[in-house]
């Protein structure tokens, strides 16, 4: 179909809708948030895992990094996905594959069977959140969004930061798997609910097209980057046998092809990820700071209870109760933050949000062997209320920005692109606090002195990107009014 043709149609426009849609969305925000919490579980469990399966840290890793790329490599797809098929249908398939990577990972005897668990499950949970996105963006009007979004932001952000808490508690009296068959029945209890409660409520569209190509020209780009990342940290213990420039510039050169194939497509209206949302200025900005967020914030996130554990020498069940309090505050200020937006714009929110979370980061940089509980738990408050304060107008900002015709690809492109950089974020954390902690122990070093240096000098990357996100911050505002007549205007 010319790109003439459609470019002032809505793709996703919203069906008439079920006489009441707030079940729908509300079962949608409960699944999302059962999915998303899963993200963070094995961060406490690695070490026990570790010991358990006579893995190394950097090998263990991949169970976070892995999950985190698989919905890097998916959600690009979700943008077709939602085009092309009902909610219903997106739906279901997205909570069965979750189910079943959790059954996977819960019988696992060992790493490989537990790290496919880990990919089957972050396919679901990759589809998850683009579904959400898009359906809330089309049944929501623009000047309630913000008070939706707040609550969104329960799943994007409370779900992960009480992960470590949920798995602690488990950890406490059980083993690793039963953080899995825990995850299980309400993952099929959802599906359940999900037979009465979820409705169509968009449009589909019969002929959307598929490029193949596109796919693997994705997995290889994001794939190559982060298992480049991964393999430096693997490198500095000796357990590398791939030269790390290798899978990086493998990486950069598909992830190039990728772009250059999508702005040829999109000239049809047949990308797999149209790109033609970053010509919307108050998208571009919110995404490149989402992006610096979720690099630096989500790799701080992961090192924590690394820190906790091996440093400091807590137990599994005190660090998730250390962690457990900012998980609540950003729980309780979601709705209040989302009001907010909704009367004032991004801007009052996202620049102290922005300077409180870096704040916090520097707080970090002062963690050693002797920091005493309550300042960890007073530094993770003030990180929690920075992320609170920030990612709900980010995220509407973005969105919110788009014509309606762009909403399945905004959300494709936001997921993906916060994915990769908790993936990066991620490796790069792990990475550094695995090279200094190497080099202090061949110094001579302590081996907890050694590993607090390295958890310092991951801290030290985060605090300095956070600062730079600051800058970035002072030029977010409050998106206008779209008017749909001009969608054309995106097209070239």
């Amino acid at each position: 179909m010319p790109l003439s043709d459609t470019a002032s149609t809505p793709i996703a426009s919203p069906a008439p809708a079920p006489t009441r849609t707030g079940p729908v969305i509300a079962l949608l925000v409960v699944a999302a948030f059962v999915v998303i919490l899963n993200e963070t579980t094995m961060s406490v469990a690695l070490t026990d895992i570790v010991a358990d399966l006579g893995i190394t840290v950097a090998t263990g890793q991949w169970l976070t990094t892995g999950f985190l790329l698989t919905m890097a490599v998916v959600i690009p797809l979700t943008g077709y996905l939602l085009e092309r098929f009902t909610l219903r249908a997106v739906f279901f398939t997205a909570m069965s594959l979750f189910a079943a990577g959790t059954l996977i990972a819960a019988l696992a005897p060992g790493f490989e069977v537990l790290l496919a668990g880990r990919i089957v499950q972050a396919s679901g949970t990759a589809i998850m959140m683009p579904l959400l996105f898009t359906t809330v963006l089309n049944i929501v009007p623009p000047s309630h969004r913000g008070r939706m979004m707040g609550t969104i932001t329960v799943v994007i952000a409370v779900a992960p930061a009480i992960g470590p808490t949920v798995s602690g508690l488990i950890l406490s009296t059980l083993t690793w798997h039963a953080i899995f068959w825990v995850m299980l029945p309400i993952s099929l209890l959802a599906i359940a609910l999900g037979a009465v409660w979820v409705k169509n409520v968009t449009q589909t569209r019969p002929d959307a097209r598929f490029d193949i190509l596109s796919v693997p020209l994705a997995a290889l780009g994001f794939g190559g980057l982060i298992y480049g990342f991964s393999a430096i940290g693997e490198s500095a213990s000796g357990h590398s046998s791939v030269p790390v420039g290798i899978p990086l510039a493998v990486g950069a050169v598909a992830l190039v092809l990728f772009v250059l194939r999508q702005l040829h497509l999109q000239k049809t209206d047949s990308a797999l990820l149209d790109l033609r949302t970053f010509q919307t200025r108050a998208f571009s900005l919110a995404v490149v700071l989402v992006v610096v967020v979720f690099a630096a914030l989500f790799g701080s996130i992961v090192l924590l209870p690394i820190y906790l554990q091996q440093v400091l020498g807590l137990d599994v069940l005190g660090i998730g109760l250390m962690l457990l309090p900012g998980g609540i505050l950003m729980g309780v200020m979601a709705p209040f933050v989302g009001n907010a937006f909704d009367r004032f714009g991004p801007t009052p929110l996202v620049i102290p949000g922005m300077i409180i979370a870096a704040g916090a980061l520097w707080g970090m940089t002062m963690f050693d062997a002797n920091t005493g509980v309550p300042f960890v738990i007073a530094v993770h408050l003030a990180l929690n209320l920075g992320l609170g304060l920030t990612f709900t107008p980010l995220l509407t900002s973005a969105l919110g920005s788009l014509p309606r015709r762009y909403y399945p690809y905004g959300s494709a492109t936001v997921g993906t692109l916060q994915q990769v950089a908790g993936a990066a974020g991620t490796a790069l954390f792990v990475t550094i606090m695995t090279v200094t902690t190497a080099s202090r122990l061949a110094e001579g070093s302590d081996e907890i002195l050694a590993k607090a240096d390295g958890v310092h000098a991951a801290f030290l990357v985060g605090a300095i990107v956070a600062t730079a996100a600051v800058v970035l911050a002072l030029f977010v505002r409050k998106p206008a009014p779209v008017d749909e007549a001009e969608t054309p205007a995106l097209a070239h």
